[in-house]
């Protein structure tokens, strides 16, 4: 009896051991599991932390940067404004999108080594675009005015007036002897682009006139003239010149000997950028002088001024 006891007693008793025992090892489990977790945790902090350190520091910090990260540089353009910037209607997609600027725009996003997008725009659009940065800059024969100069970044000049082209006065042929300045157009209607250098000039140079309509592309000033519509259109001379060369049935002439006052820091045509992208503009301004220095950008005009009037295009 005392025997069956005594084993009972020993059994219970290692009963009671292997139970501390399991309970122990389930604990050292237990925590061993919970320390592990935590250093996973931690580590899994840290990479995150170091991936986010990396993100922000491999951020563009300007907008040439962010164009060469991107690989594509966005450039608005009115394209009726020929031989800068005008369509070919032979041709689809951004291969329709020809002219002096279009080549300057393709030249710029080749020394970047990214490709180039053209959007296309009405002139007001082009220049709302500018200052809220929807696009990496404008290329679409923009003079400079000192209000420009104020809300965006513009370059060096890239295309000057010559042989004292400059702006003035364009009418209708059966006028020449009624219209020779601005003194004759107070009972005239007088028609340009709406924010363009010439509008600027008839507010500034144009003493009275009984109406002064702005439309939203040359070309339509020009058919505005043409159709009867307006007796003057203020004009780039250049510019208008090639549209009479074109359409010599027009019966359109230009005011001479009159042009606008159009002081020097005022004359070039400019790319325009976001204003505080100093950097951008810089490298615009480089390719801009590559340009010049060879003489490059008055070849393409010339060549794209033939390629508008065998074209017919306006």
């Amino acid at each position: 009896m005392k025997k069956n006891r005594w084993i009972a007693g020993s059994l219970a008793a290692l009963m009671l051991l292997a139970g501390c025992g399991s309970a122990q090892s389930a604990t050292q489990q237990t925590s061993a599991a919970q320390a592990s977790e935590t250093a996973a945790g931690a580590q899994t902090e840290t990479t995150a932390a170091e991936a986010g350190a990396t993100e922000t520091a491999a951020a563009p910090s300007n907008r040439l940067e962010e164009i060469k990260a991107r690989g594509v540089l966005t450039v608005a353009t009115e394209p009726y404004f020929a031989p800068n910037e005008f369509i070919d209607p032979t041709k689809t997609g951004q291969e329709q999108y020809v002219g002096a600027d279009i080549e300057l725009a393709k030249y710029i996003a080749e020394k970047m080594g990214v490709t180039l997008e053209i959007v296309p725009l009405e002139f007001s659009a082009v220049l709302a675009s500018v200052p809220e940065g929807k696009y990496d800059m404008a290329i679409s024969a923009l003079a400079y005015t000192p209000v420009r100069a104020e809300a965006m970044n513009l370059s060096d000049g890239y295309h000057f007036s010559v042989d004292d082209y400059g702006y003035g006065l364009m009418i209708n042929a059966d006028d020449a002897e009624e219209i020779k300045g601005p003194e004759d157009l107070a009972d005239k209607i007088i028609v340009t682009q709406s924010g363009s250098l010439q509008e600027a000039l008839v507010n500034q140079e144009v003493p009275e006139y009984k109406e002064f309509k702005r439309v939203s592309a040359m070309s339509d000033a020009f058919l505005t003239l043409q159709e009867g519509k307006a007796d003057a259109a203020a004009v780039s001379v250049e510019n208008a010149l090639l549209f009479i060369e074109s359409n010599p049935n027009a019966n359109l002439m230009i005011v001479e000997p009159f042009r606008f006052h159009m002081p020097p820091e005022l004359d070039g045509e400019r790319v325009a950028m976001m204003k505080g992208e100093d950097e951008l503009t810089a490298f615009v301004n480089e390719c801009i002088a590559e340009l010049l220095a060879d003489g490059q950008y008055e070849k393409w005009y010339g060549e794209y001024a033939e390629y508008a009037a065998e074209l017919g295009v306006e």
